[in-house]
């Protein structure tokens, strides 16, 4: 008996329940921008695929095919996670608040800067 296509689906069905807490925990940490990661790995997956045979051939290409189409659900975890559907990261709010304060401080500092020159004219 030939056994190859059941460790392929097996195979299939562990990964794509391996990548998909991955996704979940990358948004979370890394926020959406760590995408080229998974590209590069899916891309590298399906390029060492062509170049094996047998079963290592097709997990390569199944991993492959995974990590990329794990890119497009990192763009959609992030609209989950705006919807509220799953938790935001609360430290890159915090930092993001931040940044905007410091931001808005700058933006007011320009301002008051522009005022002194203006009137001291």
């Amino acid at each position: 008996m030939r056994f190859e296509g059941l460790l392929a689906g097996l195979a299939t069905f562990a990964m794509i329940g391996f990548f998909h807490p991955l996704v979940v925990k990358c948004e979370y940490y890394f926020s959406e921008r760590i995408w080229p990661f998974f590209a590069l790995a899916g891309f590298a997956g399906i390029f060492a695929s062509v170049f094996t045979d047998g079963l290592l051939s097709i997990l390569l290409a199944i991993f492959g095919c995974t990590a990329i189409w794990s890119v497009r659900e990192l763009k959609e975890q992030t609209r989950r996670v705006q919807k509220g559907w799953f938790p935001a990261n609360p430290m890159r709010e915090a930092k993001s608040r931040l940044a905007l304060g410091k931001e808005r401080l700058a933006v007011e500092k320009l301002a008051g800067e522009k005022r002194a020159v203006a009137g001291g004219e």
